[in-house]
């Protein structure tokens, strides 16, 4: 057998070592980090944060004491809560529904870059969401149930800053939610803006090439 034949003899030997299980094994995983995938679990665990915050809030104000300080702090956080927990469930929407466009971006050269600005302008919409709806309701029925001992509520969960609100939370909350909204989104699309320049220069390289 002359020099060329056992150097390809030896070419596929290794092409077929190479395929075995013990070279492939991490393949799933590789195209896991490989193609964005992986942050679909980002989408999946904001969703169930989503759905586990009511929970947690209950507890929260169990431990507080809450339901043992009277009849009209009872009634505000039931109905605080029933905000709280419409909220959420939007929450859980959004992030569900959103994890589908990370199939629209995987296939391209800059993959994690696109996702990330789509998680922080999602990230936005969920918090901005969150404080609009809890806000409102919380103040609406504070004004209806508490008066001013709604400052006391404040002051009770650690929420000093907000103690002066009393039932301007009603105005204040869906202002604060819409500015947060939009800060996200702008800072989500500036970084698009990143991606897409970066895109125009590396056509207009390869077209000179």
């Amino acid at each position: 057998m002359s020099d060329s034949e056992q150097a390809n003899e030896g070419k596929k030997e290794f092409k077929g070592l190479v395929k075995t299980p013990f070279f492939t094994f991490s393949k799933p995983y590789l195209d896991f980090i490989g193609k964005g995938t992986m942050f679909h679990i980002v989408y999946f665990l904001m969703a169930a944060i989503s759905l586990l915050l009511p929970i947690a809030l209950i507890v929260f104000i169990a431990q507080s004491g809450l339901f043992d300080a009277g009849g009209k702090f009872v009634a505000w956080f039931i109905f605080t809560w029933l905000f709280a927990a419409f909220a959420c469930w939007i929450g859980f929407q959004l992030w569900w529904n959103r994890r589908s466009q990370i199939t629209d971006v995987k296939d391209a050269e800059f993959v994690v870059i696109p996702i990330v600005a789509d998680i922080i302008c999602t990230f936005g919409e969920w918090l901005g969401t969150l404080i609009a709806v809890i806000g409102f309701g919380g103040g609406l029925f504070g004004l209806i149930f508490l008066g001013h001992d709604l400052n006391y509520m404040f002051y009770m969960f650690g929420l000093y800053n907000l103690s002066g609100l009393g039932g301007l939370l009603i105005i204040a909350g869906p202002i604060a939610g819409f500015f947060i909204i939009i800060i996200y989104r702008a800072l989500a699309e500036i970084i698009r803006i990143i991606v897409s320049i970066a895109n125009s220069c590396r056509e207009i390289a390869n077209k000179n090439n």
